[in-house]
C-alpha cells in the first residue's frame, strides 16, 4: 500500500515541529490516485486478487434441478520476499503482505432447470495475522455446453464482493518502536487498513473423464475494481489515502479430480495469473506472476 508524498511530507513537518497528537489531534492526509497496472502498488493489488479467484476445479457438476452440492476448497498465498513486499511510495516501502498463507471458502450449488448450475462461495471472517476476511461473497452460474464421450465444454459467469482488513501499512509489531532503523516512518499504532476485492467476468473449461477419474483445463478473464484504503498513524498524521486498480485479471488453470463415490469427490487444481510489474530503480518491466496450487473436496447430496 501507498502513503501519499504529501501525507508523508506533512508527518515529517509535524515531527519537526513538535506537534503530538495530545496537542491538536493527528492531522489526516490523503492523496486518492488511481495506479496503473503495472506499477507496485497495482502488482500487489492484482496479485493478491488473484488468490481469491472462484476458479471451476473442473467441469459444471450435473445436477437435477433443485440438486444441492457442497464444497470446502483451500489456496495455497505464496510468500512473498522483501522485494514482492516493497511496493510502498511508489516501491520504495516495505509492506506486511505476508499474512494468511492460504486463502479458503465455503461453496454451495445448486441445479437448475435447463442445466444450469447457481453457486454462491463465502470466505468466514477468521483472523490470521492481524488479517480478516469480511463480507467476502462469489457466485457463478453455468452450464456445460458440450457433454459426450467422456469430454464437456462448461462457462459460467461468475463475479465477486469482498474485503481484507489489516495492519499492512503500520503492522502491530512496529507500533511504537521509537528505533529509526526499525520503524523509519514511525508507525504510532497498528493500521487499519482495508483491501477490497471486487470483480465480474466469466471463464470456460474444458474436462475429460475416465472411470472415477477426471482431468479438466481453464480459462477465464474478470473486469477488476480493487482498492487499498490506508489508515495509519504515522509520525503524528493520520494518513486516509485510497489506492484504486480497476483493470482486467487473467488466468489458466489446470488439475485433476478423482470420485470418491457417487457422493464424495476430491481434487486439485494449479492456478496460474500472469502478470508485470515495474519496479524502481531499473524501471524495467518484468514477469512477476502468481502460481497457486489449491484443494477441493464435494459432497452431492441426492
Amino acid at each position: 500500500m501507498r502513503i501519499a508524498p504529501t501525507g508523508w511530507f506533512l508527518a515529517a513537518l509535524a515531527a519537526s515541529l513538535g506537534v503530538s497528537a495530545q496537542d491538536t489531534g493527528p492531522r489526516v492526509t490523503r492523496d486518492d490516485q488511481t495506479v496503473g497496472r503495472t506499477t507496485p502498488e497495482a502488482w500487489s493489488m492484482r496479485y493478491l486478487a488473484g488468490t481469491t479467484l472462484l476458479t471451476s476445479h473442473g467441469e459444471t457438476p450435473a445436477l437435477a434441478p433443485w440438486q444441492g452440492n457442497l464444497a470446502a476448497d483451500l489456496g495455497h498465498i505464496p510468500r512473498l520476499d522483501e522485494e514482492q513486499r516493497t511496493v510502498g511510495l511508489g516501491g520504495i516501502k516495505t509492506e506486511d503482505l505476508n499474512k494468511s498463507p492460504v486463502f479458503g471458502r465455503l461453496r454451495g450449488a445448486v441445479g437448475l432447470p435447463g442445466g444450469w448450475v447457481a453457486e454462491l462461495a463465502w470466505t468466514p471472517p477468521l483472523e490470521i495475522r492481524g488479517s480478516k476476511a469480511r463480507h467476502f461473497f462469489a457466485g457463478s452460474v453455468g452450464r456445460r455446453f458440450i457433454d459426450e464421450g467422456g469430454f464437456s465444454l462448461s462457462a459460467r459467469a461468475i463475479g465477486q464482493v469482498g474485503e481484507v482488513r489489516g495492519d499492512i501499512t503500520c503492522p502491530g509489531r512496529l507500533a511504537g518502536n521509537p528505533d529509526p532503523v526499525q520503524n523509519p516512518y514511525q508507525c504510532q499504532a497498528p493500521s487499519n487498513d482495508v483491501f477490497t476485492v471486487n470483480y465480474l467476468g466469466a471463464d470456460a473449461t474444458a474436462a475429460w473423464r475416465r472411470g472415477d477419474w477426471s482431468w479438466h483445463a481453464a480459462a477465464g478473464l474478470v473486469k477488476t475494481r480493487l482498492t487499498a484504503q490506508v489508515d495509519a498513524l504515522i509520525f503524528d498524521v493520520n494518513e486516509r489515502t485510497k489506492l484504486t486498480s480497476a483493470d482486467t485479471l487473467g488466468w489458466i488453470a489446470g488439475g485433476v479430480g478423482y470420485a470418491i463415490d457417487r457422493r464424495w469427490r476430491l481434487g486439485a487444481e494449479l492456478l496460474f495469473v500472469p502478470l508485470e510489474v515495474v519496479r524502481p530503480p531499473s524501471g524495467a518491466k518484468e514477469r512477476d506472476s502468481l502460481a497457486s496450487l489449491r484443494l477441493l473436496a464435494s459432497y452431492r447430496f441426492d
